[in-house]
């Protein structure tokens, strides 16, 4: 083989090379906030006019009184014939709360839910020990995401 002929050979393997390495995926760049989101249910929401959540996971306790807002789902509105998808959101008659945390991690978290009725009375203390989960919702090159969310409802607090 000539130079000519090695110089081509090396040209075309180098122009290959880089079909060789996993090309870089691009992360969104969505921050996510760690703490435990509550869900009043809807057949328990008129009962509640305010929750507090104490949360406690490896030694260290957040407690606050939640903010609640109403709850919603996302309904579908269907797509057009060039492929234009589109949905709405409708309320579901629950009430949402979060609980910001310093940190968030896939250790035994205790939680304690506290408040009042609208009337103004005391609801019961509802308390769950539960483990918060961890995905990778964009793929392991873009991070784990651990999240912790319960559901309140009259017979008591339940791991979402």
């Amino acid at each position: 083989m000539g130079r000519i002929g090695l110089a081509l050979t090396l040209v075309g393997t180098a122009a290959l090379l880089p079909g060789c390495f996993p090309e870089a995926v691009a992360c969104p760049a969505i921050g996510h906030v760690a703490g435990v989101s509550v869900t009043v249910s809807a057949n328990y929401a008129d009962d509640v006019g305010s929750l507090r959540l104490k949360a406690c996971q490896d030694g260290t306790c957040t407690d606050k009184e939640l903010v609640l807002h109403p709850g919603s789902v996302a309904v579908d509105q269907g797509c057009s014939p060039d492929g234009v998808c589109s949905a709405t959101s409708s309320p579901d008659g629950t009430l949402q709360g979060f609980l910001e945390m310093p940190a968030l991690s896939e250790t035994p978290l205790d939680a304690t839910v506290t408040g009042t009725s609208p009337a103004g009375t005391a609801l019961q203390a509802r308390a769950l020990t539960f483990t918060p989960t961890g995905e990778y919702p964009y793929g392991e090159q873009c991070g784990r995401v651990v999240s912790a969310g319960v559901v309140l409802d009259a017979e008591g607090l339940k791991q979402r």
